[in-house]
């Protein structure tokens, strides 16, 4: 199937102020690309691209005066066919894992492993390594914290999740990652576009979606502790330590969002461009 999805996210600055976003789709579903999703800015202003150290695509700008809007909106292939569950994967041994997962064995910005290791081995420790534990872990986060979009805080950690038992998927993810961690398993922090194909009506409005990605058996695999099911047309932007290494935009001076709007859904042959049906 082909998916549409994109957002536009507005803002109001008092003053010419920098400014970082990760809005683009990974380079890793470059294969899927039907209609590349640029970046649009209104007004027009020049921008500057790089990768950072996750290997996710950055955009630089310095953005003007007044009201600003950033934009993106790409065609892209999905299989049609739902996340792919880990079901008897092995936990690699800390020895052996290679050398770039280590990094996500450690403590982070929301990922405080230092005040959750007990409690995680506690509750994992006589579990079944590999995908059994992790799967437990999603099953324990999800029965333990209440989603609602009223409960969203910059600043809430893993720790504090788990104590206040609220939170959104940022939160969600965080806590599943820290346990994780604290059981020796490489994890991952992983933001992109969910789409509400398959899934009962009615659907909230679009938003971007966080979930986790989890090192066994020598590859990484997808978890989504907010969902805790398999979904459909997931797009992976942006991976790091923690939602600290991904933030969708950040602003280096005062700035004030006046319309965020996020779009995932199935699109019809007909409904796209001439040159984007080749």
């Amino acid at each position: 199937m082909l998916i549409t999805l994109g957002c536009r996210l507005e803002f109001s600055f008092p003053q010419p102020t920098p400014l970082l976003a990760i809005l683009n789709v990974h380079s890793s579903c470059f294969d899927d690309m039907v209609q590349q999703d640029d970046l649009i800015t209104h007004p027009g202003i020049p921008l500057a691209g790089y990768h950072d150290d996750f290997g996710n695509w950055c955009t630089r700008m310095l953005a003007p005066a007044g009201e600003f809007v950033l934009s993106t909106n790409g065609v892209f292939r999905d299989c049609g066919h739902p996340d792919v569950v880990a079901t008897t994967k092995a936990q690699v041994d800390v020895q052996d894992l290679p050398f770039d997962t280590l990094k996500y064995l450690l403590g982070s910005r929301y990922c405080d492993t230092d005040l959750l290791s007990d409690q995680a081995w506690n509750l994992f420790g006589q579990g079944h390594p590999g995908s059994a534990r992790v799967q437990a872990i999603c099953d324990y986060v999800q029965a333990h914290v209440r989603f609602g979009y009223q409960h969203a805080s910059a600043t809430r950690t893993a720790s504090q999740t788990l104590a206040e038992g609220v939170g959104v998927c940022r939160d969600f993810a965080h806590l599943a990652i820290t346990l994780c961690r604290c059981m020796n398993i490489p994890a991952r922090y992983c933001t992109g576009y969910l789409s509400d194909i398959g899934e009962p009506l009615p659907h909230p409005a679009g938003d971007f979606a966080a979930w986790m990605e989890v090192f066994l058996d020598g590859e990484w695999w997808i978890y989504d502790p907010r969902n805790n099911s398999p979904r459909f047309a997931r797009f992976l932007v942006a991976r790091g330590r923690d939602a600290a290494d991904v933030p969708l935009t950040q602003t280096f001076g005062p700035a004030k969002m006046t319309g965020f709007h996020v779009w995932t859904k199935e699109a019809e042959m007909a409904e796209l461009p001439r040159h984007a049906r080749l």
